[in-house]
């Protein structure tokens, strides 16, 4: 019994170290599958902290790359700016100047536009003071042809009223003579009516009762022709009674696919009426659809027209403006015109002057100024206020002309000088021909010369001219007496003399 029990334990020892062995084999892969996983959680931590810190550090990394490029990028917008801002800075001063040659040339054009303007203001009142002048003529050439044309129409509608008178008297007896002639005729026209009526009457009944007769005897005939083509019809007709029979038996099956095919037309009648439903529904939705086109087309038109209305009138406008540009330049050309031709004018009369200069003239043509510097300065000190700019560059503008206004004024100084002499030789001239009027009157011996003073008319050595009283002293604004002069023969003279 022992010996018994070692074996059993000796077997159960093996399949225990067995046992033993498998669970420590499992345990050990266990424990190396624990490994691996804990060895893989721990790579797999690592690798998200390298992971996380590469990012960081990258992140990092890019900030302050940026903010490198940052500066770089700061510094060339700065530089760029700076140019920019000179840049900027030029154009500035360019646009400026543009700006101040643009008003300069504006107040010029705004002064030649008042100028302009002045002109047309002064041609357009001497256009309406003709028109006026033309309207007043009008006016009166119209009164005179009313007041002829009245009279001539009140002369004509008397005669045309008398002889509308004449004629309306004529024509009624026109009238109740033509209305006797047509009493009379009516009567006649009467009485031969009547009596062709009755002739006419009678022929027709004569006529009636033979054509009665006579259509007796044509529908007699055709009775007995109607009879015998009936009995030749029935005769004729017996095949074709058959034939209507059987016609009859298809006529029937034929009424019977008639009602069939009425009823697949009936079926389809009914589609057609769904087709039709739906063809109204679409036809009110693309009615609405093209109502709104509609709409959207009168407005379009609306603004059409608008559009064009304003193109009529900047047309217009553009077109005014191009005729006052034309008007005005038609006056400028004129105005231009007149002053080349003023300038022809006064080169011609340059050219006729120059012929008649003296050698000094030709030599000298510009006087130099006689005056001192003390009366140069005397003369600057009376001249009124400052001048203004405006005056200071026309004056500018006119300095060219200085030599022309010394030779203008030498010239203008010689013609009053002329003048002067001119009435002063008038004056003698006047002297003179007194002086031989005294002379030719002294020499005449008649009643009228011996009535008036005579210097040659002297008795007892004194003359009948009245001696000039002694005047009292004359005021400095006083005019002076005219000078009387006694004036003697000389052949007198010489006569008591030798």
């Amino acid at each position: 019994m022992p010996k018994k029990g070692k074996k059993t334990q000796r077997n159960l020892s093996d399949e225990e170290q067995l046992l033993l062995f498998q669970q420590k084999m499992l345990a050990e892969e266990e424990m190396i599958k624990k490994k691996e996983r804990l060895l893989s959680q721990f790579l797999k931590d690592k690798l998200a902290k390298e992971e996380h810190n590469s990012a960081l550090n990258l992140n990092k990394i890019n900030t302050q790359w940026r903010m490198v490029l940052r500066e770089v990028k700061t510094r060339a917008l700065r530089k760029d700016i700076e140019i920019l801002s000179q840049t900027f800075e030029r154009v500035v001063d360019c646009k400026d100047n543009v700006i101040k040659s643009l008003a300069k040339d504006l107040s010029e054009a705004e002064e030649q536009y008042a100028q302009a303007l002045r002109s047309h203001l002064h041609s357009v009142d001497q256009l309406l003071a003709l028109q006026r002048c033309r309207l007043n003529l009008l006016e009166e050439s119209y009164n005179m042809e009313l007041e002829t044309l009245t009279k001539e129409f009140e002369t004509e509608r008397k005669t045309i009223i008398d002889q509308h008178e004449k004629e309306i008297r004529y024509l009624q007896d026109v009238f109740m003579a033509m209305e006797q002639n047509y009493i009379d005729s009516e009567y006649e026209g009467k009485l031969e009516f009547q009596s062709m009526w009755d002739d006419l009457k009678n022929k027709n009944l004569e006529e009636k009762h033979f054509l009665r007769l006579q259509l007796e005897n044509v529908v007699e005939d055709l009775w007995r022709k109607f009879q015998d083509a009936l009995k030749n019809y029935t005769d004729a007709t017996e095949d074709r009674k058959v034939a209507f029979e059987t016609l009859r038996v298809k006529d029937e099956k034929s009424s019977k696919e008639i009602e069939v095919q009425m009823k697949k037309i009936q079926r389809l009648q009914d589609s057609i009426s769904i087709v039709k439903g739906k063809i109204m529904v679409h036809s009110r939705e693309s009615e609405e659809q093209n109502q709104y086109i509609r709409d959207d087309k009168e407005l379009i038109l609306v603004q059409l027209r608008k559009l064009k209305a304003q193109r009529t009138q900047a047309r217009e406008i553009s077109q005014e403006n191009l005729v006052k540009l034309t008007l005005e330049s038609n006056a400028a050309i004129k105005a231009l015109r007149k002053i080349v031709d003023k300038g022809e004018k006064i080169l011609k009369l340059a050219e006729i002057c120059r012929k008649f200069e003296t050698e000094e003239e030709k030599v000298l043509p510009f006087y130099s100024p006689t005056l001192t510097p003390e009366e140069q300065e005397e003369i600057e000190e009376i001249q009124p206020e400052d001048l203004t700019e405006e005056l200071a560059k026309v004056i500018a503008d006119y300095i060219g002309m200085e030599n022309f206004w010394k030779r203008y004024n030498k010239v203008k100084l010689e013609q009053l000088s002329l003048q002067h002499r001119h009435a002063e030789l008038l004056e003698i001239n006047g002297k003179l021909r007194e002086m031989l009027k005294q002379y030719l009157d002294g020499i005449s011996v008649s009643d009228e010369v011996l009535s008036q003073l005579n210097p040659l008319f002297i008795v007892n050595h004194r003359s009948n001219l009245t001696q000039p009283l002694s005047t009292p002293a004359t005021q400095p604004g006083d005019k002076k007496p005219p000078t009387t002069y006694n004036i003697i023969e000389a052949a007198h003279v010489i006569s008591h003399i030798l």
